[in-house]
């Protein structure tokens, strides 16, 4: 075993495959005899996941994952269904898109100036189908996902710090390791400090995952190519995609998707983590996509946007965070297009461009 320090000072623990699979095994077994779903949730890669969150430490990632168990077992979000959440879902403020990044990861399109209700019980509860629904459609070699914010049209009434907070919540501590990387793409100069407000509420890893992108800056410009079939991509991002959103073919492709997700969970030898975290994969291209709908720059969503509350666990516009370790003065690197690997900084302030 051997530690590294991160970008945000957090030593980390680099285990071998061996010492990895031994502290997963002292989890289960500190778990006890499961059933049910508990048993399908409770993989090797989800049990990894959980570890990483905690940097492999056996007692919090224990403690973690029996809250989170039971948070599923009362809020039961592989249960929510299209129906339920329509309503939230009408203006585009968030939905998996039909193509993957080139890595295989699924991806959420989060618009925080569509949003469309008061209700941060509303809220929650379709982002959390969201984020289950991302899940369910990742493909066999890939366990995270991306996320591409866009805030054209964004002002201040968007804005709910307990929102934010709850987002952080739900996100880091209900599905860890599962954000891979988060775009704020051309956010206000106003969100600047905002987003330095809620940086206690993120949890250091969570921190560095967000990029900020500008569509003025060319670093960012090819990052989006690297990472993105520029065909695929929306042009509020970018990309070619002028198509705007279709409400009605979203419903369709969502509707299929719940069909899949009782066999999902009502099977034991389901994975739905299907390759552990910590297992060395080689990452894939771009898998099949679905239906066209995509939210265009030109054609915006109308509904009025208001000062509501919601959660989850992504530095987002007001529609995600998690609360955990402080990380007030760390500050985020700015990323190549490899997203690896610092290049010089930019001008932009107080986070890295893409």
């Amino acid at each position: 075993m051997s530690i590294k320090k991160s970008a945000s000072n957090v030593v980390e623990k680099i285990l071998t495959y061996e010492e990895q699979q031994a502290k997963i095994n002292e989890v289960r077994s500190s778990l006890g005899t499961l059933s049910g779903k508990s048993s399908v949730y409770c993989s090797d890669a989800s049990i990894a996941r959980h570890l990483t969150a905690r940097n492999w430490n056996v007692k919090k990632a224990t403690k973690m994952l029996k809250e989170t168990l039971k948070w599923r077992s009362e809020y039961k979000p592989e249960e929510i269904r299209w129906e339920e959440v329509a309503k939230e879902a009408e203006t585009g403020k968030i939905y998996r898109s039909n193509y993957v990044d080139k890595h295989g990861r699924t991806v959420l399109v989060m618009r925080p100036s569509c949003q469309n209700s008061k209700s941060t019980k509303g809220q929650i509860r379709y982002l959390v189908y969201c984020m289950e629904n991302a899940v369910l459609n990742l493909p066999p070699h890939q366990d995270k996902m991306v996320w591409l914010i866009d805030f054209q049209g964004f002002n201040m009434s968007h804005i709910s710090v307990k929102v934010t907070k709850e987002t952080a919540h739900v996100l880091q501590d209900h599905y860890p390791e599962r954000l891979g990387l988060a775009i704020l793409y051309n956010p206000p100069k106003f969100f600047e400090p905002f987003f330095t407000l809620v940086k206690p509420f993120l949890e250091p890893k969570t921190y560095n995952k967000v990029k900020f992108a500008y569509s003025d800056d060319l670093n960012a410009k090819k990052v989006m190519e690297d990472l993105f079939d520029m065909d695929k991509l929306e042009s509020a991002f970018g990309g070619n995609d002028t198509a705007p959103f279709d409400i009605n073919k979203y419903a369709e492709r969502m509707k299929e998707d719940d069909k899949k997700m009782p066999a999902l969970w009502g099977d034991p030898q389901s994975t739905l983590n299907k390759i552990p975290s910590f297992v060395s994969t080689k990452l894939g291209s771009d898998s099949e996509s679905s239906d066209n709908e995509k939210t265009d720059s030109s054609k915006r969503c109308g509904s009025e946007p208001e000062l509501v509350s919601s959660d989850d666990s992504k530095p987002l516009a007001a529609s995600s965070g998690h609360p955990t370790e402080d990380v007030h003065g760390t500050k985020p690197e700015v990323f190549s297009s490899d997203n690896s690997i610092p290049v010089a900084a930019s001008s932009r302030n107080p986070a890295e461009v893409v």
